[in-house]
């Protein structure tokens, strides 16, 4: 698969946007949730996944990752009318790059979905998935096959 520097940015983008507070670490977690979601065939027919294709589509994907949704604070920063601090986003495309480029094992035993502890209670989901991490405030699953 074709990896773009657009990719590589809104990637890093959604990291500032979930993640900023969470350290190298907890960044690196979300984006592999997010490539966890990017490699796999939900029905190994190899058509497209209603989550989208590739890391523009699934990050962008609407109601998946709240920063990304217009009526969130983030997304002023997130879209460009307004700039995020260049340092945090340095850090922030350090953590996209070494998932993109494999450069970092998968800390979340493959999870496609994570919720942040800061939630008032845990998605109705979470029920259905299997739990394979909690790092800082986010706790990450993966679907039960």
């Amino acid at each position: 698969m074709t990896v773009t520097e657009k990719d590589r940015d809104v990637l890093a983008r959604t990291l500032w946007g979930e993640s900023r507070g969470e350290g190298l670490a907890g960044m690196v977690a979300v984006a592999w949730s997010i490539r966890n979601r990017v490699e796999m065939d939900l029905h190994n027919d190899g058509k497209p996944d209603w989550w989208g294709e590739g890391y523009t589509d699934v990050c962008r994907k609407p109601y998946q990752f709240s920063c990304w949704n217009r009526n969130d604070p983030n997304y002023q920063f997130l879209s460009g009318a307004r700039a995020i601090p260049f340092r945090e986003l340095a850090q922030c495309r350090i953590a996209a790059d070494q998932v993109i480029d494999g450069k970092v094992a998968d800390s979340t035993g493959g999870a496609t979905h994570y919720y942040a502890t800061t939630m008032p209670k845990a998605p109705d989901w979470a029920a259905k998935a299997k739990r394979t991490l909690k790092l800082g405030h986010h706790v990450f699953f993966r679907d039960v096959p």
